[in-house]
């Protein structure tokens, strides 16, 4: 997309209206308020402007009554992936760029090239999380904090970082927490929606409880208790190019025997192995999963995910495996998610 930031450039005393003109006309979603000689004074997004219309505000009220007086800025020259990254964790589409107080630049999260995935995303959110009690006895584990968010809130910003902006998450144990929680996602820029569970389906049966009218595009199916930054743009493309049923990520999973292992025939030793390490690919709880898999699901069936891809795997569908070398954790026991409170202070999502 091609624009002049200059275009977005207001002055205190225009009207919300000019705003709105501008926020619609460059699609950019936000407007530069700046005086006669370029210093910046606020910004103004769509979302500041319907804040200020609940607070009584006219379409001809001066923009200087809504702006955000002390937006968050970067200085000319910082590096791209900085940006990228400051955009990400504030949830911004636009930054704007300053030398010494003065307005010479807006970045944008759509000149980075990155992508847009109308796929739609269905986040596990469900489970009661009782190996973590007493932590999840008023609080559903999706919604514990690590770091300084909720572990739901960090796996939906990896999805959005990597473009994608359409959201279903299951619910069954205190779904109000995480509904007042992210709402209808557009404090994300994105769209969240809810299927609740009225019983536990399992893992794979709130598939049959998705509207009718999702695209027709793969659904990457993961559970809300996941901490990764696995590049879920390359497993998508992967599902893609191998034009699979299902995607399953995987993880390599070894352990070491404590023992030696004897290996015989009868009464005679053929051969001993010192502790042999073994080694395994697990679930590593991420699905891409095709249009035609998931409406086979009925609704309110009970049913775990392995057994959807075991039937499509007996009805000669393709059905294959992702490996991941990215950081990943499953928070299912106090210790897993100690260990996550350490992680997350060197890890970047």
């Amino acid at each position: 997309m091609s624009y002049n930031w200059k275009n977005t450039v207001l002055t205190p005393s225009d009207s919300i209206k000019d705003a709105l003109k501008i926020i619609d006309a460059e699609a950019l979603r936000i407007a530069l308020v700046v005086d006669d000689d370029m210093s910046l004074l606020g910004v103004v997004t769509d979302g500041d402007i319907r804040r200020g219309l609940l607070r009584n505000a006219s379409l001809d009220s001066s923009v200087s009554s809504v702006m955000n007086k002390t937006p968050i800025t970067a200085e000319v020259g910082t590096l791209r992936k900085d940006l990228v990254k400051l955009m990400t964790d504030k949830s911004l589409l636009a930054i704007p760029l300053v030398n010494k107080g003065l307005i010479v630049g807006l970045e944008t999260l759509q000149k980075f090239g990155g992508r847009r995935y109308e796929n739609p995303v269905f986040i596990m959110a469900g489970g009661f999380g009782t190996r973590l009690r007493p932590l999840t006895d008023n609080c559903p584990k999706p919604m514990l904090k690590v770091g300084d968010k909720p572990i739901l809130e960090t796996v939906v910003s990896s999805f959005i970082k990597a473009g994608f902006v359409n959201f279903y998450i299951s619910t069954h144990y205190m779904p109000e927490v995480i509904r007042e929680y992210f709402g209808d996602g557009s404090k994300w820029n994105v769209s969240i929606h809810y299927v609740h569970e009225a019983q536990p389906l399992g893992t794979g049966g709130a598939l049959g409880l998705l509207p009718d009218d999702l695209p027709d595009l793969p659904l990457i199916l993961m559970n809300g208790d996941v901490l990764t930054n696995v590049d879920f743009e390359r497993v998508l493309e992967f599902h893609h190019k191998n034009k699979a049923t299902a995607t399953m990520c995987v993880r390599d999973y070894e352990f070491q025997i404590p023992f030696g292992v004897i290996n015989g025939e009868g009464n005679r030793i053929v051969s001993m192995v010192e502790k042999p390490v073994q080694r395994y690919f697990v679930n590593a709880g991420i699905y891409v999963i095709s249009p035609a898999l998931r409406k086979s699901v009925q609704k309110n069936q009970r049913l775990d995910m392995p057994t959807l891809l075991e039937q499509a795997i007996a009805n000669n569908n393709d059905v294959l495996m992702f490996p991941i070398h990215e950081y990943w954790l499953d928070i299912g026991r106090i210790a897993d998610y100690q260990r996550a409170q350490i992680d997350i202070r060197n890890l970047e999502f």
